[in-house]
């Protein structure tokens, strides 16, 4: 008779396996007889909670019904709501398990701990309890739980306490050094970071270079964290002389770690180490699709290659809508003004697969600044507004302020900038000053330099310029005084100077 149980309960869960629609499989366990069985109860609920043809809501009223007190059945729903859009919830059914006295195991942790990073400093004050539990309960010692903890206490600004659990570990895993590099990576200072360091009392403390140094192996995950974290800082050079060390050590990149590469190249303007990096992509037969392809795109049109761009953007057969900003942008900036605002014709006319959205009128209107196009300026700019319902930032008024500063109508791009319904920023201020520079407009040139003074230190150029105002307007009392002040403050005028790449 127990053999033919068994059978019974293996079939029924083999058949829920196979079904795509919860309610179908508990009628089938409710008219089978075997709701009183763990396994096949933990099988509905795993199917209903995780499975793409699931529901989270169903899975949780069956959870609720049940009166199997069980610790897999709590870690389903924990991982249910740790994937899902209510993380906290989690936290809830933690709290329960507690007062139901199920014991956790060392899955019970992770998953109360995953989501951590969306709650803060009350996630953090609750992540601490779950910490003394695990000690309580001995299972601190494990690597998923410690990890979780680590995850944890940086994502809600607590670096200090994650780094504690790791220096604590007997034995590091590869994912444990991933999760605390990820973690330094967040931080985007690495000088900061070894600030942070030194608050650890008691321990070794070493940076975040010689941690990187000590780790006894290196995954793809591991070198996309530590190159990612020197793009971030803007060590391009040393993203690159990393993704070199990678390739040496015989690990196979993988397409986060070239996006992040092709991201330094483009800021480096390292066009030559960008087009070894597209050959290897058609060697290692990558899908030059997606945010990959954009970043090759982004690559060659910061480097000035708009051939290879277009080349890239024409290949892509799926263009999301920041590869076609990508380019729109690129053509913009490098004078192709025309051939920009054709681009964004087009895209127009593919409404359906793709929208526009405020980046890509950035570019639509550095285009119609870079050809003097004031009325079409003007009409897009309206368009933005009226059509796609995009409220303006600083950066399109920025676009506007240029476009009519570039033609002389210096009195409409003063009325912008203070009507603007926030303030306005040093740029847009550097840009009118330096318009009335070209069309001799003493008055705004003295707001302008003013109002710069309120919000930054004053740059050498600043002063240069208000000084040739003057001088163009022949206020030659103002020119010396100028000249006075800028001596008296030690400023002295900067000699321009350029770079260039040989070899």
């Amino acid at each position: 008779m127990w053999t033919a149980t068994v059978a019974s309960v293996l079939s029924i869960v083999q058949q829920i396996s196979t079904m795509r629609e919860p309610r179908q499989s508990q009628a089938l366990i409710t008219k089978t007889g075997l709701t009183g069985y763990p396994l096949v109860i933990a099988k509905l609920i795993t199917f209903s909670a995780l499975s793409t043809f699931g529901s989270l809501v169903y899975a949780r009223a069956i959870f609720d019904e049940t009166t199997v007190e069980n610790t897999f059945l709590c870690n389903t729903m924990l991982r249910a709501y740790s994937q899902s859009a209510f993380p906290v919830e989690a936290i809830f059914l933690y709290n329960q398990m507690q007062r139901l006295n199920i014991k956790p195991d060392p899955f019970t942790y992770p998953f109360a701990l995953k989501d951590g990073k969306l709650y803060g400093f009350q996630i953090a004050v609750k992540g601490a309890e779950i910490h003394c539990r695990a000690l309580q309960t001995g299972f601190v010692c494990d690597h998923f739980v410690q990890n979780s903890l680590i995850h944890m206490y940086s994502h809600c600004g607590f670096l200090d306490l994650g780094r504690r659990v790791f220096d604590e570990m007997e034995e590091k895993t590869i994912a444990s050094w991933n999760t605390m590099i990820s973690a330094y990576d967040r931080i985007n200072d690495f000088e900061s970071a070894d600030l942070m360091l030194q608050s650890i009392p008691g321990k070794n403390v070493v940076s975040w270079n010689t941690l990187i140094a000590q780790m006894p192996e290196k995954d793809a995950v591991s070198w996309n964290s530590i190159i990612a974290g020197y793009v971030q800082s803007k060590d391009y050079n040393g993203a690159l002389e990393l993704f070199r060390e990678m390739q040496a050590c015989g690990v196979e990149a993988t397409e986060i770690t070239l996006i992040s590469v092709l991201g330094a190249c483009a800021e480096m303007g390292a066009l030559d180490f960008g087009r070894e990096l597209h050959k290897l992509l058609k060697r290692k037969e990558f899908k030059i699709e997606g945010f990959l392809g954009t970043a090759l795109l982004d690559m060659y049109a910061k480097c000035g290659s708009l051939n290879l761009a277009w080349e890239v953007f024409n290949g892509m057969k799926m263009k999301h809508v920041s590869c076609w900003n990508s380019m729109i942008v690129a053509l913009a900036v490098h004078g192709y003004s025309e051939e920009a605002l054709e681009l964004f014709s087009a895209m127009e006319m593919r409404i359906d697969e793709v929208r526009p959205n405020r980046i890509t009128f950035i570019g639509v209107l550095i285009a119609c600044s870079h050809k003097g196009l004031v009325e079409e300026g003007r009409q897009y700019f309206a368009h933005m507004i009226g059509e796609y319902k995009i409220r303006p930032d600083v950066k399109h008024y920025g676009c506007m302020v240029d476009l009519l500063s570039r033609c002389g109508l210096l009195d409409e791009a003063y009325h912008i900038i203070k009507t603007m319904p926030f303030g306005a920023n040093c740029i847009l201020w550097r840009t009118l000053l330096g318009a009335c520079r070209n069309y001799g407009h003493v008055e705004f040139a003295e707001e302008a330099f003013r109002r710069l003074a309120e919000l930054e230190p004053l740059r050498d150029g600043d002063w240069v310029l208000l000084s040739n105002i003057y001088a163009e307007a022949e206020r030659w009392a103002d020119v010396e005084r100028v000249r006075n002040e800028m001596i008296g403050l030690g400023i002295l005028k900067k000699p321009g100077s350029s770079q260039i790449d040989v070899k």
